[in-house]
């Protein structure tokens, strides 16, 4: 490393000595000749070797001139030198630096021409600066002179010229700035008279013209004042703006956009609108509700204007509940107006501003329509705003109070306030108002809670004080007549096509609808809560409370019957076949007039209007639309119920020979609803299975339905279960809109309440009067005649026994009480027929359980039966308008088996089990042709059945 240090020196001083080339060329060679030309290389080459040896220069050495070429060959060398080496890269450098050189040298010859062309143009360029040297100092001599020409009086009069001019200045300026002075009085006079552009037009001038006189020093306190003035100015136009959130008018309102715009704040303006409408929504309910809570309260030391508005509402009394709540509402609706009406006046006004109109810049128009697209856009969203505050204050309203102590009108009132401010809100931004519709159905659900089970209890009050008579009520009356159905007639009317998913309205919604809604109603003037309630309206569904009806009223008169058809009655009364003549001409004389009045009492018009009422509520409140239906549910199932027990059974005991339908919805109702009794002894108190039930109803004292004249209570039973008749076909009337309340999901179970109670109702007249049929018949007598009777004859007889005449006549007695009894209360055909139906099949019970007890038969025995029969069928049937005569084949079937084989009889009994056991074992015992071990066969089929039976 030393020995490289050392070449590296070495070469260094050789750089700095002047190379021999150098020294050979001299100044002198510059003089004449190229010096080029003066030079002679001491060892003349080949070119061709020349050009060899400048190709095998390095590409470092063409680079730039900060590559260090020494350093560069001294790194090249090797850790051990070789003087040789070294030698050799020395000789290989000189000849590729003498290379170089000659073709630099050959370079410059051939350029030299150019050289000393451009050497001629350099002297040239010199000659031309010398001469405009001379036309400079020629120049200075001569402005010299100018100035020795004019004189300082000219130059003075210019100058008292230019002051004069300055002063005129000064003057106008000074009248403006004194006019300045005086301006604040007139913006006040300005702003008295609501001229807000006027003001603001002059106060923006003076501060363009204060700006203007800024170097004058009086200027600086105006232009502070001015800048006062115009926060003023904008302070009075936010209260201007505020004043359009109560009631807007329309050239206010374009006042106070017109200042705004000159302002240059639109969009400030309408951020600030938007606070002063949410301030408006909530000092317009406080202060309302304030003023309720001050004249309710007692203790005037109270300061309720420290409350919350939560707390306010806590405070109103029961009395003062719905006034305030349509003041309420009144009043939001007034702000929701005003906002309705500031965006059509944005509408209207951004469509008479066009950004495209000749005149206007580029840029103004883009001004224009970004601040119409933020105003709009800042209005819609507002819209979800303005309502969710409204909203608001109404649902705190709304659960602040305990509803549940209120009566039934009253909160359908209150739901159908507040349904109406959703309607509003759906029509105002769309919005489907979960808040409010959550606190309405949680409201409703706690009430709900307390005012059904009331309902409950005051339908077992009503059932239990029930004289069970007839209610007069027109020919024409349906459940529509009903205050409580009004809502409900345009549905009536639209009946035939769908009812719309919005479910239905009153009369109201259809006048919002055809008009546009409520803010098309009663943009100008008006309020939607000025509307009265249906309830307010008078009902006419008595008979006699109108015009004439010819319907059947609660009388005892039978002035419709004519006097010789009553003497007929009275005179003929023992001959059945008059008497039959007498039933018809009465029921052609009543079909002349009008169609008969609806059978109801009034514990049905009650239940009626209970359910009307949970109908309205269910209209104005979806939500709880099926805890609505239960209910209405539980009220036709316990009226159903109730009637059982009180005419259909021994109290709340079911039999078990009922019909299996009716059987099954019995229990289940009893399940369902009915409390069991207590138990003798048990501690008194309300187990959470007992909560939810009623107690079973206890028929009133004054019911008597062991009347014998009144056939054991027929008119109570017509009446009662003819009601509940009347009322499963009103609901059946209403299912189509039941099914347009509820959920898809929920509407199984309506289906299941129709078919499995609702259709039942009809089921319960036979078990109800079947108990008429049973005791106004003495068929134990019949069959005690029938005991008597000897069938063990040997010739056949051609007269009937005297026992079908017994029962005959039975029947006509039968026949002529419910004559009687229908002059004073309609008997529907429908129930003659159940009544003569259970007549006829106990009778033909009592025939076979007659001839079952027959300790002997002969087949001349087996003939008088026969006999017997038909003769009972020939004038049953003058007596009765049933055809065909039911269960006939009860009676012909046991008859006839009496003839029967001992073969045939055996699947004879195994297919007839109608018969009873007993009925059986006679038959079999009183066949003559079967022997001893026959008869034992089929007395152990018998027993077998009897086994199967139990």
């Amino acid at each position: 490393m030393d020995i490289k240090q050392k070449l590296r020196n070495l070469i260094g001083k050789q750089d700095s000595l002047t190379s021999p080339v150098e020294e050979t060329i001299s100044t002198e060679l510059l003089v004449g000749e190229p010096a080029v030309a003066k030079f002679k290389p001491e060892q003349p080459s080949n070119p061709h070797e020349q050009e060899e040896i400048i190709e095998t220069i390095e590409d470092i050495y063409y680079k730039d001139e900060t590559v260090d070429t020494s350093q560069y060959e001294l790194e090249k060398l090797p850790e051990v030198l070789n003087l040789g080496d070294i030698d050799g890269d020395r000789v290989r450098l000189r000849k590729q630096l003498q290379a170089v050189s000659k073709k630099v040298s050959e370079l410059i010859l051939q350029n030299h021409p150019a050289y000393a062309a451009e050497l001629q143009r350099v002297m040239e360029l010199e000659r031309c600066l010398h001469a405009a040297s001379v036309v400079c100092a020629s120049g200075r001599r001569e402005v010299l002179r100018g100035k020795e020409i004019f004189t300082t009086a000219s130059l003075g009069l210019l100058a008292n010229y230019r002051k004069r001019h300055q002063l005129f200045g000064l003057l106008k300026s000074l009248h403006t700035i004194k006019t300045l002075q005086r301006t604040d009085l007139r913006l006040r006079e300005l702003m008295e008279e609501e001229d807000y552009c006027g003001a603001i037009q002059l106060c923006l001038e003076c501060q363009k013209a204060a700006s203007t006189f800024r170097h004058y020093k009086c200027i600086s306190e105006l232009n502070s004042k001015l800048q006062d003035t115009l926060e003023m100015i904008e302070e009075q136009l936010d209260v201007a703006l505020s004043k359009t959130c109560s009631g807007f008018d329309v050239v206010h309102y374009n006042k106070v956009q017109k200042a705004y715009h000159l302002l240059g704040k639109t969009q400030t303006a309408m951020d600030q609108l938007h606070m002063h409408f949410a301030s408006a929504i909530h000092n317009t309910a406080f202060i309302i509700v304030l003023g309720y809570v001050e004249l309710c309260s007692g203790d005037t030391q109270t300061n309720f204007q420290k409350r919350q508005y939560l707390d306010l509402c806590k405070n109103l009394t029961m009395d003062s509940f719905i006034p305030c709540l349509i003041d309420l509402c009144k009043a939001l609706w007034e702000v929701m107006r005003s906002y309705y009406k500031t965006i059509q006046w944005h509408e209207t006004n951004d469509e008479d501003v066009d950004p495209g109109k000749p005149g206007g810049s580029d840029e103004s128009d883009v001004e224009i329509t970004f601040n119409r697209r933020y105003v709009m856009q800042k209005l819609e969203y507002g819209r979800g705003r303005i309502w969710q505050d409204v909203q608001q204050k109404v649902k705190t309203y709304i659960l602040g109070t305990d509803l549940s102590e209120f009566k039934l009108d009253e909160f359908i009132r209150v739901l159908d306030i507040v349904g109406r401010m959703i309607e509003i809100g759906e029509q105002f931004c769309g919005s489907k108002s979960e808040g409010l519709q959550d606190s309405l159905k949680q409201q409703s659900l706690n009430y709900f809670k307390n005012h059904h089970r009331a309902r409950l209890d005051e339908l077992r009050v009503f059932v239990e004080n029930e004289g069970w008579e007839l209610c007069p009520v027109k020919s024409s009356f349906n459940i529509l007549q009903l205050m409580e159905f009004r809502f409900m007639k345009n549905w009536q009317s639209g009946q035939a096509t769908e009812v719309k998913s919005q479910g239905i309205q009153g009369n109201q919604e259809s006048i919002e609808n055809k008009n546009g809604g409520y803010f098309m109603e009663y943009l100008d003037e008006g309020n939607p809560f000025d509307i009265q309630p249906d309830e307010e309206e008078k009902e006419d569904v008595f008979a006699g409370t109108g015009e004439k009806e010819d319907g059947y009223d609660d009388s005892d008169s039978d002035s419709d019957i004519p006097d010789e058809l009553k003497q007929e009655y009275i005179d003929e009364l023992a001959d059945t076949h008059t008497h039959r003549q007498i039933k018809r001409r009465i029921s052609r004389n009543r079909s002349r007039g009008q169609k008969q009045a609806p059978i109801v009492t009034n514990t049905t018009l009650n239940v009626l209007r209970v359910m009307g009422k949970y109908l309205k509520m269910m209209t104005v409140l979806r939500p709880i639309s099926f805890d609505v239906i239960t209910c209405l549910a539980q009220l036709f199932d316990f009226y159903l119920f109730t009637i059982f027990s009180f005419f259909g059974g021994e109290g709340a005991n079911i039999d078990k020979s009922l019909n299996n339908r009716l059987r099954i919805t019995l229990y289940r109702i009893y399940d369902n609803m009915i409390a069991p009794p207590p138990n003798p002894g048990a501690v008194p108190g309300e187990t959470e299975d007992l909560r939810d039930k009623i107690c079973p109803a206890v028929i009133s004292p004054c019911v008597n339905l062991d009347d014998v004249k009144g056939l054991y209570g027929l008119p109570e039973r017509i009446v009662a279960v003819e009601s509940l008749v009347f009322l499963s076909e009103q609901l059946e009337f209403l299912q189509p809109f039941l099914e347009s309340m509820i959920p898809v999901n929920k509407k199984a179970f309506l289906q299941q309440f129709y078919t499995q109670t609702v259709k039942i109702a009809v089921e319960l007249r036979r078990p109800v009067y079947k108990h008429v049929s049973l005791r106004s018949v003495d068929y134990d007598s019949i069959l005690q005649q029938m005991n008597t009777v000897k069938w063990d004859i040997k010739d056949i007889m051609s007269q009937h026994n005297s026992y079908v005449d017994t029962l005959l006549k039975n029947f006509i007695n039968f026949n002529n009480k419910l004559l009687e009894i229908e002059g004073r209360v309609p008997i529907p055909k429908v129930v003659k027929d159940v009544l003569w139906e259970h007549c006829i099949r106990l009778a033909n019970r009592v025939f076979v359980e007659g001839y079952s007890n027959a300790k002997k038969c002969s087949n001349e025995g087996r003939a008088l039966m026969q006999l017997d029969f038909q003769q009972f069928l020939i004038k049953v049937d003058q007596i009765i308008d049933i055809k065909p005569i039911p269960e006939r084949e009860f009676v012909e079937t046991y008859i006839k088996a009496y003839y029967l084989p001992e073969s045939q009889l055996e699947s004879w009994i195994q297919d007839h089990k109608e018969y009873s056991s007993k009925q059986l074992l006679a038959l079999v015992n009183t066949v003559d042709h079967l022997n001893r071990k026959a008869r034992q066969k089929l007395s152990g089929i018998i027993e077998d059945i009897d086994k199967t039976r139990r």
